[in-house]
């Protein structure tokens, strides 16, 4: 009996931890007409790193550059500027009164932690980037009291 308790164990803690990879690599919405669809995008325009997510309604869209590119300094010496815009998927309408942070995970494992501030409906903070290589970043948001977590990649080179 006691075998097959541990053996049912072992099998949830596998199945979780795989579905909890999963979803930090791929994230699902229902769209209006009820089917899923893809709900993250990634790319590089220029100097800007951008990546979209869908998330119980809301679409994050992020952007991520250095202040070099944007011809801004940093008092604190931080280099990159993190963007998110909030938009809610059915009305299409921006939000202007979400709050939240962003943790940035460099290469290393160093970890920044940045609480958002509002510039006029766009959420943002400044971090330093000093390693090359994928950092981690994972931002958590509140929207009329609900939260809701982001997570993705940025190759810094």
């Amino acid at each position: 009996m006691k075998k097959r308790l541990t053996l049912i164990v072992l099998i949830l803690v596998l199945s979780f931890g795989s579905l909890a990879i999963a979803g930090t690599a791929h994230q699902s919405q229902v769209d209006k007409s009820g089917s899923h669809s893809d709900t993250m995008k990634s790319g590089v325009t220029g100097d800007t790193y951008t990546h979209q997510a869908v998330v119980e309604g809301v679409r994050a869209e992020f952007q991520v550059m250095t202040l070099a590119s944007m011809n801004m300094k940093d008092r604190q010496g931080k280099t990159h500027h993190i963007m998110v815009k909030l938009v809610d998927v059915s009305s299409q309408k921006q939000i202007g009164n979400a709050i939240g942070k962003i943790k940035v995970i460099s290469p290393t494992g160093k970890e920044q932690v940045e609480s958002l501030q509002n510039y006029s409906g766009i959420l943002a903070a400044n971090f330093t980037f000093d390693e090359k290589g994928k950092y981690g970043v994972i931002c958590l948001f509140n929207v009329d009291g609900k939260k809701r977590l982001v997570k993705f990649w940025y190759p810094h080179s």
